[in-house]
């Protein structure tokens, strides 16, 4: 059944937001290393981002990578980072050929040299690509970006740059990573977990969530035009009463 032609293209999430979860445990299944599950999780990646284009989403970012993945073992760690680095090359010509913008968040600093130059060798080449904006979430933690947020505002406070009475939403989101792109309308979770897990705490405030227990490597079309025609069929208030926003 094609489920494209139930979805209205007219309320389609401005920012789509996914977690990315299950490669490890795909693999784990077909008893493969964890590295063949990252491997495939990379094809749901690209059919994923070329669907969102297609679909006229705007926004889409995936968390590729956690502060908290620097933990792994080494071994998986560097296949991910190699695998970051092939799929960089790889997909250029996807992102060119779909109009599609590369932009990246997180403690860049942190990723290894050959990793952050070819990121930003994407990046530079997609910058005017202007259908969708593709963000990549690496070496990212909410966390930390809030925290760091604190310290750049209270830098400026004590350098008198702004004022404590002016500090609002707006102030704090020019100082996120994310401070180009709007709040997300929707948080996609694969493999059946039911966590955050650090990620984009300050933008999901009044994001719709969408659970899934299909593992990432197996997240096809239809299960993203499941998860959107759930998001279109709920009442989104905002912290109003349904008859408010009648």
């Amino acid at each position: 059944m094609d489920l494209e032609k139930n979805i209205d293209k007219t309320k389609l999430p401005k920012h789509l937001a996914i977690i990315m979860d299950g490669n490890g445990r795909w693999a784990k299944q077909k008893g493969l290393l964890r590295a063949f599950g990252h491997e495939n999780g990379t094809k749901a990646v690209r059919t994923t981002v070329e669907n969102c284009a297609r679909l006229g989403i705007e926004n889409l970012t995936l968390y590729a990578f956690s502060t908290e993945n620097w933990n792994r073992p080494k071994l998986e760690v560097d296949t991910l980072m190699k695998l970051l680095i092939s799929s960089l090359k790889k997909e250029l010509e996807t992102l060119q050929k779909n109009d599609i913008k590369l932009n990246a968040i997180g403690s860049l600093e942190s990723l290894p040299e050959k990793v952050k130059k070819e990121l930003l060798a994407v990046i530079d080449k997609t910058k005017t690509n202007s259908r969708m904006t593709l963000t990549l979430a690496l070496s990212y933690g909410s966390r930390e970006e809030l925290l760091n947020a604190v310290k750049k505002i209270s830098l400026k406070v004590k350098n008198n740059i702004i004022s404590p009475d002016t500090i609002d939403e707006s102030i704090i989101n020019q100082h996120l990573y994310t401070h180009n792109l709007p709040d997300v309308d929707l948080v996609i979770r694969t493999s059946g977990e039911h966590r955050i897990s650090n990620f984009l705490l300050w933008q999901i405030a009044y994001a719709e969530f969408y659970f899934t227990e299909v593992l990432w490597p197996d997240f096809k079309e239809q299960d993203l035009y499941e998860a959107i025609i759930s998001y279109q069929k709920r009442e989104r208030r905002f912290g109003k009463t349904s008859e408010q926003i009648k």
